[in-house]
Formats: structure tokens, C-alpha cells, sequence
């Protein structure tokens, strides 16, 4: 069996070589994508992003590759790493992808954001006991979130209504007033109906007379054709939705012959103007023209409101409009497009698709932020194709009848732009309802809310999985110490044993604890099956099957050494016994050391990014004094640093490490007499070059925590390739038993 072993070794060691050069080229690639999006802004979320403990990512990339919008997660350093946080909306899958509890989707930092309501685990106001609020309101955009909530609010209402038991002591108040007709809003609607609550849903969309027609939400003013990702979504009374996604009209289609046949009661053309509560604790809703008492409200009314204006001359003209629903309807027309997110370059590239139409789209940055990377790139395509023009860092001044004056470029260098032009669409926003939900009692003080919980938490599985492997082995323990007197005789001496035929390996005993550790081992290799076949994705979540591959890891050897009866003979069942020992260990030192070491190396590339953002903070104040002092010392930093992640042996890496040193003062004393003579203030420049050498060294760092974690990746690989030698070794004794016992072999 040597040669076996020799040759599984070297192919193992040769499958290392090949998976290292493809990490490292994984790994530049994820830090060359990141520092693109620092320079983009696009690295910070707007509501909703992945939060990632690096204490319990294992870099297995399911997130990355779970994730339907593109470069939000990457790989660096064998863990994942936020790259495109403004692209993440909110879908979830890289968290339920985790077999570690290692991610989770949460709102951004809330300490200073007063455009998130403060709510309770219920979705309920902390300050305005009865009212809830449920969807985009909440801060989170996505069609199944949304639905879940609506979901959750009818049933915390259904319950309370059910334990007070009112006794129409509110008179003719409904138990559910229900305030927008989105996708939060007929979820909420339609458990209502199922939990049997009185309920009535108004909806500033449409016309009282068409209960149909003011539905869908923020979804309702998507343009013609827009995909809307809903994922699998399930619908009290309606069940699960056939399709993960749908076109716009596929949806807004779907939800009217829902309110249809579930005969909603939705008032339409009724915009929420405002809400008082009376001496009984009813609340009174008011529409445009009706007004509606409830005893509780579940405020889903998105987040978009009232669309942002521009303020300008000209604004007023019939040709302006806050919303493209049918790109189709303009042709031959002079377009300009106001806005830089997803809604505006959609919009943009539609127009854009037209005949004869010329557009031009206008955004105040320099740079798009918060694009998806798939309208990136189609935008990028359409700029090169020319069928679409870019006016980057512009302004609009004026609106005339048949032009537009615009400011572009930077302040202090700009210029004046006339565009002949037939038709505007600001596309910049809206101004949400806060100030209304304000009002009616809800909070948006940060003061007020509680202490982040993050669900990064929850356990990894790990602990369980190995106290149910403790258990076991102390029964098997107890098992062998129970009769002692037949394990502790010499091989030799146990066929006189009157147990012997019962104990021994090829016993009944024997051969179920054979069958038990290799039906463990199937299990325990299934874990790859979950992890890498996307089919198998129904067969239970993937921490489940982690918990699973580490407790049949443990399981299997302990079978299996039972079932040699303690016994590792020099067979081809010994040397899988060995090698499933082997396996156990390998795993076990390899996942210690592994979950630390990747951790230190994204942290420190994390440092890293967080002291290039406060020198490039230094340098935009040094730039803006008139010189080109801060852009200068940036990229002369940068490249040092760059130059700082040592390659090669190891006295190449000492000489590099000291060459580049030395680099790194020479260019800080350079830029620090160029700041001085410039009247640069000389903590500034103190505090640049504190910032340069803790930069160096973090790069440094970083470098040395990759090649310690290519060694143990290598470990990973052996691990790997001991498994599948045990696989072999498995087969021949299972083959090599059967025809012994075919034989009828010897006691």
C-alpha cells in the first residue's frame, strides 16, 4: 500500500501548488476590486450589508457565489471580504449559504441615522405603542423581506386581539388599519384575512372606484420590463409563488389577481394625510376623504414619497417628470436624465434603446456609487457604443422650453453646457414620509435605539456537534471498559474468549459498528456533496451539514476503532483505521489554526484600508488650499506601500524589507519638507507620517499572514487528499471482507 500513499502524497502536494497560485490571484484580484470601489465610494453600504465575523469565517466563498448581485463579496486571504457594499440589497443568501453563522444582512451603522425608525423585535414604535411598520419604510428594500414583514405584523396583531378580547368596546373599529398597498402591505393584508382579523388597507395610489388600480408600491413606478427579484416568496392564502423572479407587469399582474380573487378590502386614491388617537386608544386614519378607525396601524408605505426637485428655473415646465413608466411612449426626442442611481441609468438606458432618440445623462458626482454591476456594465457599453452620453460632476441651472443649462466639473473649474433638449426626467430620489410618521408618534432617534444584536451570535454548530461526539465516545468507552477482559487479552489469546464470537471484528457486533462508521463517513463526505453541488441545496441548510461533517468525523473513528476491536492490525482495514485517524487530526489542528490565521490577514488588510481613507482625508485638505501637495503625497505613499509586501525566499524578503524601509522614510522626509515649504501645518505632517509607517506596516503584516495561511491551506489539501486515500483504503477492506466472509474465514 506504500506506493499508493506516495502517489496520493504527491498528487495532493501538486494539487496544492495549483490551488495556491489560484487563491493568490483570487486574492489580488478581491483587494484590486476593493480599492476600486474605495476610490468609487461604492465600499460603504446605503441601508442593508453583509457583516462578517472573520472569527468564524472558514472561506469556503458560498456567500460569494450565493450573492445575486455582483462583487458584492469577494475572497482575500481565504475569507470573504465586503467589496461593493452599496450594491447589496438585502437578499440574504450569503447568510443562509454560511455553514458557520459567520455573515449576516443588517442595517449600516445607526448611531447617527435618523432615517430609520426605531422598532421593536414586533416592528412596532417604540414610542407609539399599536402602530407598526413593515417593508422599504424599515429600511429594508427587498420584495421577500417586505412580505415577511407584513406577515410577521398581522400575526403579533392577531394574537393581541385574540388575548384581549375587546368585547366591542371600540365600537365599529377595525382591529388592522393598514396604510399602503405594496408588497409589505398586502402580505400584511392577506394574513389579516387568514387570521381572521376585520381589516381595511388605503392605498394614495388610483381611484376610489378601481380597487385594483393603485397597487404595488415603489414596484408600480419601476419602468416597463424592470426584473424584479422577489426570490422564492410565500403568500398566506395564496401559498408559494411558482418563479423566483418576474418583469415588473409579471408582478403588478400576479398581486391585482390576488386582490381580486381574495376580494381585499383596499381603498384606493386615498393619499394618508395624517393620524390622531382618541380618548378610547383608537386611532383615527385620515385619507384625502375618508377617514378610518383602527386599533392598530402598520405603516408600509416605502421610502420614496414625494420625489426630490432640483430648485431651478424652469422646473415647472410640462416637460419635466419625476418617473419613466414606458420608455417606448418617447422617440426622436432630445432626453436628459437627472440622477445617478439604478432607477436613473435604467431609465437613462431605455430612453437610450429608443429610435432616434438623444439622450444625456447627468449626475452630480464624479463618480456612480451605488450601481448594480450589471447596469455598470450595460452603461459602460452603452457610453462606448455612443448610444447614450455622460455628463459626470454636472449640475442643472435652467430649464427652458427647448434647452437646459448645466454646470459641469469640479468646483472652480467648471464650465456652462446649453443641451437642446424636448424632455427632462429627475430621477434624484424622494423625500420619504418621515415627517408624517413623526407625527403620528413614530421615533427616529438614535438615542432610543437598543444595542445592536447582531445574528453573528449564533452558534456555529461546532459545540453541539462535538458533545454529541463526546457522548458517544464516552459510551463506547464505557462499552470497552465494560469488558475489559476481552480487549486487554492478546489477539491471540481472545479466540478462547467466550465472547470472541461476538466481539470480534467480524462479529455481529463487530460488523454493525463496521456498518455504523461507514455510514458516517458517507454522511461526513456529503457535507462536500451540500457544499458544492448547487442542486443539493434543499437537503437542509449548510450549517447543518457542517455540524454533521464534524460529528461523523469524530463518529466514524470511534466506530471503527471499536469495530477492529481495538485491534489495528498490519491489514489493509488497519491502514484505513490509521489513515481515518489521520483524518480526524489533520481536520481538527487544520480548522484551529485556520480560523485564526485568514482572520489576522483580512484584519490587517481592514487597518489598512482605514488608514489610506484618513490620508486620503489629509490630502483632500491639502488640495483644496490650491496645491497638488495631497494628491502627490498619496500616490508616493501608496506606491511605497505597494512595494512593501515582500516576495520571493527568505534573505530576498529581508533585503527587500529593509530596502523598502528605507524607501518609506526617504519619501516621508521628501514629502514632509515639500509640505513645509507649502505652509503644510506640521501636525499634519506628523500625523501623514505616523500614518505612512503604520500603512508599510500593515501591508507587511498582511503578506507575512498569507504565506503562513498558504502553508496551511496546504494542510487543508493534504486533509483532502488523506480523505480520499481513506476512500480507497475503505473500499479494498470492505471488498477483501466480503470475500474473506464468501470464504468463510476464520474465527
Amino acid at each position: 500500500m506504500t506506493w499508493i500513499a506516495l502517489v496520493v502524497v504527491a498528487a495532493a502536494l501538486a494539487a496544492a501548488v495549483w490551488a495556491r497560485r489560484g487563491e493568490l490571484a483570487s486574492t489580488d484580484t478581491a483587494l484590486t476590486e476593493r480599492e476600486r470601489a474605495i476610490r468609487a465610494g461604492s465600499h460603504k453600504a446605503r441601508l442593508q450589508h453583509p457583516a462578517i465575523d472573520l472569527s468564524r469565517c472558514i472561506g469556503c466563498g458560498l456567500c460569494v457565489t450565493a450573492c445575486p448581485e455582483d462583487e458584492v463579496l469577494g475572497l482575500a486571504h481565504g475569507q470573504a471580504l465586503v467589496l461593493h457594499g452599496a450594491r447589496c440589497v438585502g437578499h440574504g443568501r450569503c447568510a443562509e449559504e454560511c455553514p458557520v453563522g459567520a455573515i449576516a444582512v443588517t442595517l449600516a451603522d445607526l448611531t447617527e441615522r435618523r432615517d430609520i425608525p426605531v422598532l421593536d423585535d414586533h416592528f412596532e414604535s417604540v414610542t407609539a405603542r399599536g402602530i407598526f411598520l413593515a417593508g422599504e419604510v424599515t429600511g429594508f428594500a427587498l420584495v421577500r423581506t417586505a412580505v415577511a414583514q407584513g406577515v410577521a405584523v398581522a400575526s403579533e396583531v392577531a394574537r393581541r386581539v385574540r388575548a384581549r378580547a375587546q368585547g366591542g368596546v371600540h365600537g365599529e373599529a377595525y382591529d388592522l388599519v393598514i396604510v399602503g398597498a405594496g408588497p409589505a402591505g398586502l402580505a400584511c393584508a392577506l394574513k389579516a384575512k387568514e387570521q381572521g382579523l376585520s381589516f381595511v388597507v388605503i392605498e394614495q395610489e388610483g381611484h376610489e372606484t378601481d380597487p385594483c388600480g393603485g397597487i404595488g408600491g415603489t414596484v408600480a413606478k419601476y419602468p416597463r420590463r424592470k426584473l424584479v427579484m422577489t426570490q422564492p416568496v410565500e403568500l398566506p392564502l395564496v401559498g408559494k409563488l411558482t418563479r423566483d423572479s418576474y418583469s415588473k407587469e409579471e408582478l403588478m399582474e400576479l398581486w391585482q389577481r390576488i386582490v381580486a380573487e381574495q376580494e381585499l378590502p383596499i381603498l384606493t386614491g386615498q393619499p394618508f394625510v395624517g393620524l390622531e388617537r382618541d380618548e378610547l386608544g383608537v386611532f383615527q386614519v385620515r385619507g384625502a376623504t375618508r377617514t378610518v378607525r383602527g386599533l392598530h396601524v402598520c405603516f408600509a408605505l416605502g421610502r420614496r414619497g414625494t420625489p426630490n426637485k432640483l430648485g431651478v428655473a424652469g422646473e415647472e415646465l410640462t416637460k419635466v417628470a419625476y418617473g419613466l413608466v414606458d420608455a417606448q411612449s418617447f422617440r426622436e426626442r432630445r432626453i436628459l436624465v437627472v440622477g445617478g442611481g439604478d432607477s436613473a441609468v435604467e431609465a437613462a438606458l431605455g430612453l437610450a434603446e429608443q429610435p432616434g432618440n438623444a439622450v444625456t445623462l447627468s449626475y452630480r458626482r464624479e463618480n456612480f456609487v451605488r450601481l448594480k454591476s450589471r447596469n455598470e456594465v450595460r452603461l459602460r457599453e452603452a457610453v462606448d457604443g455612443r448610444k447614450l452620453h455622460v455628463l459626470l460632476a454636472s449640475e442643472v441651472e435652467r430649464i427652458d422650453a427647448q434647452s437646459v443649462d448645466l454646470a459641469v466639473g469640479a468646483s472652480g473649474a467648471r464650465r456652462r453646457e446649453r443641451l437642446p433638449n424636448d424632455d427632462v426626467f429627475v430621477l434624484a430620489g424622494g423625500k420619504a414620509p418621515y415627517e408624517l410618521l413623526e407625527h403620528a408618534g413614530v421615533s427616529f432617534d438614535p438615542a432610543l435605539r437598543p444595542k445592536e444584536d447582531l445574528a453573528l451570535e449564533r452558534g456555529t454548530g461546532v459545540a453541539r456537534a462535538l458533545l454529541v461526539a463526546f457522548v458517544v465516545t464516552v459510551l463506547v468507552g464505557a462499552w470497552a471498559w465494560f469488558h475489559r477482559d476481552y480487549y486487554e487479552l492478546e489477539p491471540s489469546a481472545r479466540v478462547d474468549h467466550v465472547d470472541h464470537a461476538w466481539l470480534r471484528a467480524s462479529g455481529a457486533f463487530g460488523v454493525t459498528l463496521g456498518v455504523l462508521a461507514a455510514t458516517a463517513m458517507l454522511v461526513n463526505l456529503g457535507y462536500l456533496a451540500r457544499r458544492n453541488v448547487r442542486k443539493f441545496s434543499r437537503l437542509g441548510s449548510l450549517r447543518t451539514w457542517m455540524t454533521l461533517h464534524i460529528a461523523t468525523g469524530i463518529l466514524a473513528f470511534v466506530f471503527a476503532l471499536a469495530h477492529s476491536a481495538f485491534d489495528g492490525k498490519h491489514t489493509v482495514g488497519g491502514h484505513a483505521l490509521i489513515g481515518l485517524g489521520l483524518l480526524v487530526a489533520t481536520g481538527a489542528v487544520g480548522r484551529y489554526f485556520y480560523s485564526f490565521v485568514p482572520r489576522a490577514a483580512n484584519g490587517r488588510e481592514l487597518a489598512l484600508d482605514e488608514v489610506k481613507a484618513r490620508l486620503a482625508e489629509l490630502s483632500a485638505v491639502w488640495d483644496r488650499h490650491g496645491s497638488a501637495f495631497g494628491e502627490r503625497a498619496r500616490a508616493d505613499i501608496g506606491r511605497v506601500v505597494a512595494e512593501g509586501r515582500p516576495v520571493g525566499g527568505f534573505f530576498a524578503r529581508a533585503a527587500a524589507f529593509v530596502r523598502n524601509r528605507r524607501d518609506l522614510e526617504r519619501t516621508v522626509a521628501v514629502l514632509s519638507r515639500a509640505g513645509r515649504e507649502l505652509g503644510v501645518d506640521e501636525r499634519e505632517l506628523d500625523e501623514m507620517a505616523t500614518l505612512a509607517r503604520r500603512a508599510h506596516q500593515n501591508a507587511v503584516a498582511a503578506a507575512h499572514f498569507e504565506e503562513l495561511r498558504g502553508l496551511i491551506a496546504t494542510w487543508r489539501w493534504l486533509h483532502r487528499w488523506v480523505a480520499l486515500l481513506l476512500v480507497l483504503l475503505v473500499a479494498i477492506h470492505v471488498v477483501v471482507a466480503w470475500n474473506y466472509a464468501s470464504l468463510g474465514g476464520a474465527r
